[in-house]
């Protein structure tokens, strides 16, 4: 790679860094403390046995080491970040009754025109609390729920008690732990026995303050025979100092249920996204994880899927995209438990300028789990010599009746397809960004339309200055 060609990608502007003056109402003192779990939940008034799973999380996540693997997380200092930052004294189902600086940040990034033409309901969180939320009256009517967890606790005690927690426990590594004991936003779906939502539900997550660290909790419970797609974005400015996004999503899908979840992250690269999603799949349930990484400093996440019901079905799409200094640690995680059961996992990245890219893969077959069938495709596109792509594949196998295939290939742009697109007349850098769109093309055709022609406006500002 040319210098010239590192100097024009560094000096490229991230589409979404701006940032407003930090006028919230309410900020925690500095530092991951039990004091800071207590302001939290005085915060907002809590049940007590939130209250204790935070205080226990708390716990939990300073007895666990860092870990030793994946992306390099030496730099994060946990005693420097606000863990709870309140925008606003209330939230809201208008977009006018916002104030005028976050309601001005959602009307650039187009989410009020997003949910008036393509969205059956929206939540926007900034900072620490989700500020505007809306559902469509005609689902309201048939007894889907969306609205914030802190809400729904409040509201649906019984069905937050009974889920949350029992797909990712506090204790399950030390992010979910952190996550766990300082939360704040998120979703919370709820869709009755037989209710398709035909149009998806989306939420918009937006980092705005320095220092800041983003923990919202999502819960998503698709009950028998029931669909949904729900949609998350995120963005955030750019600043010197580092922030942290540190997300915990569960999902239940009960018997017959389909639930597809579609991530689309952009953020700026002063960021650590940190992520843990996993979903249990039941008797002929269907879970569709569709995942694309842009932007952070580092990712690491690996969407999972608990096959638990017999006849249950994982399909989970995986896209990641490194620049400079940048690390997607990504991948997947299917566990089957159940007979009959099937998994398919497809995972696509593009590294470039110096960036790297981690394929990190795991594969479980229960002794139960007969008849089962695994497919896993990784494939890496290298875009310049200084970066790298690496797969970490994991199987364990404890049943001889499955059919496992896994492929992973690692290749660079040949002469030969730039030859010939330079040849009919196109530039060499809308040469690369077409073979690019082509390699990741299987996954973007999953995206809904809208969603696809912002992946690709992303790929391009991605790659602006790649050719030197």
């Amino acid at each position: 790679m040319k210098p010239t060609a590192l100097k024009t990608k560094l000096e490229t502007p991230y589409q979404f860094g701006f940032s407003d003056p930090e006028n919230g109402v309410f900020k925690s003192p500095k530092g991951a403390t039990h004091t800071v779990v207590d302001i939290i939940a005085d915060q907002k008034q809590e049940p007590q046995w939130m209250r204790e799973s935070r205080h226990k999380a708390l716990d939990f996540f300073l007895k666990r080491p860092m870990p030793a693997w994946g992306a390099d997380l030496s730099d994060i200092d946990f005693n420097d970040i606000y863990y709870y930052i309140r925008p606003t004294e209330r939230k809201t189902s208008q977009w006018s009754e916002l104030p005028d600086a976050i309601k001005n940040t959602f009307d650039r990034l187009r989410i009020p025109e997003y949910e008036r033409e393509f969205l059956a309901g929206v939540g926007a969180q900034y900072d620490s609390e989700n500020v505007y939320h809306h559902i469509n009256k005609k689902l309201e009517g048939s007894g889907v729920i969306f609205t914030d967890v802190e809400t729904a606790a409040k509201k649906y005690p019984d069905l937050v008690k009974k889920y949350f927690g029992t797909v990712i426990s506090a204790n399950d590594n030390k992010f979910a732990a952190l996550n766990t004991a300082m939360w704040s936003g998120g979703s919370f779906v709820y869709v009755p026995k037989g209710v398709h939502v035909d149009l998806p539900l989306q939420a918009y997550f937006r980092i705005n303050a320095k220092n800041m660290g983003q923990f919202e909790r999502t819960l998503i419970i698709a009950d028998e025979g029931s669909f949904v797609h729900y949609v998350e974005g995120c963005s955030a400015p750019v600043y010197v100092s580092s922030s942290l996004h540190s997300a915990v999503v569960e999902i239940i899908a009960l018997k017959g249920a389909r639930v597809r979840y579609t991530t689309v992250q952009n953020w700026s690269k002063n960021v650590y996204n940190l992520v843990t999603k996993r979903a249990h799949a039941h008797e002929e349930a269907i879970v569709e994880w569709v995942d694309f990484n842009f932007g952070a400093k580092a990712t690491m996440k690996y969407p999972s899927v608990f096959l638990v019901g017999r006849g249950a079905r994982a399909d989970i799409l995986s896209m990641a995209f490194a620049g400079a200094d940048q690390h997607q640690d990504a991948g997947a995680k299917v566990m089957h438990v159940a007979p009959d059961t099937s998994s398919r996992v497809i995972s696509k990245s593009v590294a470039s300028f110096g960036g790297r890219t981690s394929f990190r893969g795991m594969v479980y077959v229960g002794p139960k789990a007969a008849n089962s069938r695994v497919s896993i495709r990784c494939d890496a596109l290298l875009l310049d010599e200084a970066s790298r792509s690496d797969t970490y594949p994991t199987m364990r196998i404890n049943n001889k009746d499955v059919t496992i295939e896994h492929e992973a290939t690692v290749s660079k742009i040949g002469e030969e397809q730039l030859f010939y697109l330079l040849s009919r007349g196109l530039t060499p850098e809308q040469a690369e960004v077409l073979i690019v769109n082509g390699f990741i093309e299987p996954l973007v055709k999953e995206l809904p339309m809208e969603y696809a022609v912002e992946m690709n406006r992303l790929i391009q500002l991605e790659m602006e200055g790649s050719v030197g």
